[in-house]
């Protein structure tokens, strides 16, 4: 009887032992859910796979979206936007901490290889179709402030639009489809599309600063992770993949 018992009490002992090691699921990572404006995808895609500590798994979309979604409550840990203004305003809701600028870019005019445009007052030509992000995203907005600069004799350039786009990469398809002649987008979207696009400068005096911001949201169950995601973001690996993707250094 005693015998038996201290068998009982000795495999209750060893399990709650097991079980206090979480068993088989000690060495798992924690999952980081990034949400990130697709102009960053493939920079962020790298630091994502080489993420140390955590399983960072990037979800990416417009900025615009990404910040719907952590008002409505969806999980995740941090925000990375392609702008100051999205992660701003969630600051002041109360829902993700102090953002910070981590990248730099810039707005130039992408055009099919092989276009006749060659020059941003060719925009201007009659008949020629322009598309552009729409006004709830990033890019649209940057786009809208070049717009509002345009001096009289340019502008037939925003008369010229043709299609509005809920992301960049929507701007950069239609370009590749060549379903428009002409697009605003991002220097790093141009340079990912290789031969395939072309791209035009904006002149110096029309062309609006681009800033990327990014912040730990408030709900996350991984804020020690979260924070060194941010951390690489300014000063390590991500840091290192943005560079590599033709981003700029915050300003």
């Amino acid at each position: 009887m005693f015998r038996a018992s201290l068998i009982l009490s000795l495999t209750a002992l060893v399990g709650a032992l097991l079980a206090g090691c979480g068993g088989g699921r000690a060495g798992e990572k924690p999952t980081l859910t990034v949400l990130v404006a697709s102009s960053l995808e493939t920079a962020l895609g790298e630091y994502d796979e080489s993420f140390a500590g955590a399983e960072a798994r990037g979800s990416f979309a417009g900025s615009d979206q990404l910040a719907a979604q952590i008002r409505q409550g969806a999980p995740a840990d941090v925000f990375a936007a392609a702008d100051t203004e999205y992660p701003a305003e969630l600051h002041r809701a109360g829902l993700v901490g102090k953002p910070v600028v981590f990248a730099a870019n810039e707005l130039v005019v992408a055009v099919p290889a092989g276009s006749p445009i060659d020059s941003f007052a060719d925009l201007a030509r009659p008949g020629t179709k322009i598309v552009v992000g729409d006004a709830s995203v990033p890019v649209g907005q940057y786009t809208r402030a070049v717009l509002a600069r345009l001096p009289r004799g340019e502008r037939a350039i925003a008369a010229n639009v043709r299609s509005e786009e809920p992301e960049v990469s929507s701007v950069v398809a239609k370009l590749e489809q060549g379903a428009a002649d002409a697009g605003f987008v991002y220097a790093t979207d141009a340079r990912a599309a290789g031969t395939r696009l072309a791209t035009v400068a904006i002149p110096a005096r029309l062309r609006p600063d681009v800033a990327y911001a990014a912040a730990v949201v408030s709900a996350t169950g991984e804020r020690a992770a979260a924070r060194r995601y941010l951390e690489g973001l300014l000063r390590g690996k991500g840091a290192a993949d943005l560079r590599r993707a033709g981003f700029l250094p915050p300003p």
